[in-house]
């Protein structure tokens, strides 16, 4: 397999849990090319521009998430926004290794843009992907073991007749306990160790394991007052009018998952890459109980909770900044979502149709 924007390696987790191996990995953001490197080596990895890639591979799969933001509905949707322009580079390359199967992953807004209707173009006789069958749609993390409510678009290319996206293998929705229970409440350090790493030549900081990615803030008096009158579930309307900042005063409606408290036993919401703020999303830890002598846990949660609560394992390490392992979380797709598609395309490609539990499950 050959994965392009790459990121920190998320669905090459779960792709190399399916029984792929991967031969080429293209990322340009130095730190989570890093973190790629330091989980799956770092001899097939290239830190790089995509468009200077050549070169490239056989492989039997091509996989990767071109970057999305102006699709985004947290973005400016401008489809002429260059990172957009982006994905024609993907395509470049699966034109260049004529792979069995590729695998794109992107935000659902990428499924009503032009540029979707571009790549349909592409698959038709005379295009650039002429012989490829294309099935896109919506997936939802949590139907296939993620404890997370994040959907995202997916399309599956195929040379071997279309392939199907996947149904879904859990019906019944892990919550965040699967992942959260058990962890210390109070993190012991707020800053992550002094070491470095070199990758590509260059010194990066790294490499972190899992344990030193349980990072707590300091939260000023006025945030840890928000804090503590959120419920499970509640949110920025839970506080009241003397906590409350002008512009959410001002506005009633909508943002309504912002200075949000997950729940114990559902999926949390999706975790985006300042998962670590709580004016940002559902971020602040579910333990919370009513009445003055409450147990309670007023902090957000911290960068191993949501690396876990994105299906990362804890032997992963990390390479970067607090904020640049926040990102690397964030815009990852969770491997165990990743491993169900492997497996799947593994499958109707004639590689291996063993099924394996979800490792949140046993």
């Amino acid at each position: 397999m050959i994965d392009l924007f790459a990121g920190c390696g998320g669905m090459t987790s779960g792709f190399t849990a399916a029984g792929f191996r991967p031969v080429l990995a293209v990322e340009w953001d130095l730190h989570a090319a890093a973190t790629y490197a330091a989980n799956f080596g770092a001899g097939h990895v290239r830190w790089a521009d995509i468009t200077t890639v050549t070169d490239v591979p056989e492989a039997d799969v091509v996989i990767g998430g071109p970057p999305c933001q102006g699709f985004s509905n947290l973005g400016s949707r401008d489809v002429d926004d260059p990172r957009n322009q982006l994905w024609k580079q993907y395509l470049r390359i699966v034109r260049e290794v004529r792979p069995a199967a590729f695998v794109i992953e992107n935000v659902d807004r990428f499924l009503s843009s032009s540029e979707f209707g571009l790549l349909q173009a592409e698959v038709r006789p005379g295009g650039l992907l002429s012989g490829y069958h294309l099935t896109s749609g919506l997936l939802l993390a949590a139907d296939f073991g993620v404890p997370q409510r994040r959907k995202r678009a997916f399309v599956i290319g195929s040379r071997e007749g279309a392939i199907p996206l996947p149904t879904p293998t859990h019906p019944s929705w892990h919550g965040v306990r699967t992942v959260l229970h058990g962890l210390p409440e109070k993190p012991a350090a707020t800053a992550l160790p002094k070491s470095t790493v070199e990758y590509f030549g260059q010194t990066v900081p790294g490499r972190f394991t899992s344990a030193d990615l349980h990072l707590g803030r300091n939260p000023t008096a006025l945030s840890l007052a928000r804090y503590q009158v959120v419920p499970p579930g509640g949110g920025r309307f839970d506080l009241p009018d003397h906590l409350l900042p002008r512009c959410w005063r001002e506005k009633k409606t909508g943002t309504t998952d912002v200075m949000g408290r997950m729940r114990w036993d559902e999926p949390s919401l999706t975790i985006r890459t300042e998962f670590y703020k709580p004016e940002k999303g559902q971020y602040l830890h579910p333990q919370w109980e009513p009445g003055p002598s409450g147990h309670r846990v007023d902090r957000p949660i911290t960068h191993l909770e949501a690396a876990r609560l994105q299906t990362f394992p804890d032997d992963f390490t990390w390479c970067g900044s607090k904020i640049e392992i926040a990102r690397q979380i964030g815009n990852a797709v969770p491997p165990v979502l990743a491993e169900a598609i492997g497996r799947h395309v593994a499958a109707h490609l004639g590689g291996t149709k063993a099924e394996s539990a979800c490792r949140l499950c046993v």
